[in-house]
């Protein structure tokens, strides 16, 4: 979201926190359904963060999509073939920004919103809307990446934050002279040696930031949509299943040589890999008899 989003999300964090999962659900469901993509209505889970790597109010999801979806019928419908995203990026930002910029609309003209002291320039509906178009003219950001390293690290990747504080012990560096020093990650960094750095803050503020990110009591965070939904995700997968192939059918046939790809520079000879590194660093190794994870340690 906006950084003035995210600041005013403070004071009205459920209604925002509920508004921004809305429109996101909303969002991806009405790219699901439209023929021009799948046709179908897709199965995702998000997780909800509203911190940065410095403890910042920066309020996002994490999603997990299906490549593809159920129609009414019940039919298993994949992702157009040779398309690399489940969905154009530029128009799903473009979409999630009008869904959520309309939400935020309902809930100012219907009172819900909390509105501090020092946002006192949206306190009349002509200075709001002043802000609303403001923040329709900016770009806002929706990223997207294919899946890496198969299903099973999809899993692992997102399983790593649906319990994740706003900063682990492990980032807290020193406590001394009223004062608490940890690391963080800075994303406009380019020099990889220099990505990592340490923030000093006063214990005070430190603990400030923190309580940004308590949630509301009984607030759930991790939310399931479309075929995914509580209460008929078990009988969709039943059906989805039963249209996909058997994973214990599957053969790969043929020796040695005839695996891994022609090398492209004698010609002859046959490659095959066996390691491979994902976004965070940890390196793959696989082979006939091999199966390694390695953790490069970038503190």
């Amino acid at each position: 979201m906006p950084s003035y989003i995210s600041m005013l999300s403070l004071y009205s964090q459920k209604v925002i926190y509920g508004l921004l999962f809305q429109a996101v659900a909303q969002t991806l469901l009405c790219f699901g359904r439209d023929p021009k993509h799948p046709g179908a209505e897709p199965g995702f889970y998000g997780i909800l963060h509203t911190w940065s790597q410095t403890l910042t109010p920066h309020i996002h999801i994490h999603i997990i999509i299906t490549a593809g979806g159920l129609t009414e019928d019940g039919v298993w419908k994949e992702k157009k073939h040779g398309k690399k995203f489940l969905f154009p990026v530029r128009a799903l930002s473009e979409v999630f920004r009008g869904k959520f910029t309309e939400g935020l609309k309902k809930l100012y003209y219907d009172s819900e919103l909390n509105i501090p002291d020092s946002m006192g320039e949206i306190s009349t509906p002509e200075g709001f809307e002043k802000q609303i178009s403001t923040l329709v003219k900016k770009s806002w950001k929706v990223y997207s990446e294919p899946p890496f390293s198969g299903p099973e690290e999809v899993v692992r990747y997102i399983g790593r934050y649906t319990h994740r504080t706003a900063v682990s012990d492990s980032r807290i560096r020193r406590f001394e002279n009223g004062e608490v020093t940890f690391s963080y990650r800075d994303g406009r960094e380019k020099d990889p040696e220099k990505k990592y750095k340490e923030m000093t803050l006063s214990s005070e503020e430190f603990i400030r930031r923190f309580l940004y990110h308590i949630l509301p009591s009984g607030y759930h965070r991790i939310r399931n949509f479309g075929f995914l939904s509580n209460g008929r995700k078990h009988q969709n997968i039943e059906i989805i299943r039963k249209q996909l192939p058997d994973a214990e059918e599957t053969v790969i046939s043929g020796d040695d040589e005839d695996e891994g790809i022609t090398c492209p520079v004698c010609g002859k000879g046959r490659m095959r890999t066996f390691l491979s590194a994902d976004m965070h660093g940890r390196l793959r190794i696989s082979g006939p008899d091999i199966s390694v994870t390695v953790h490069r340690d970038t503190s």
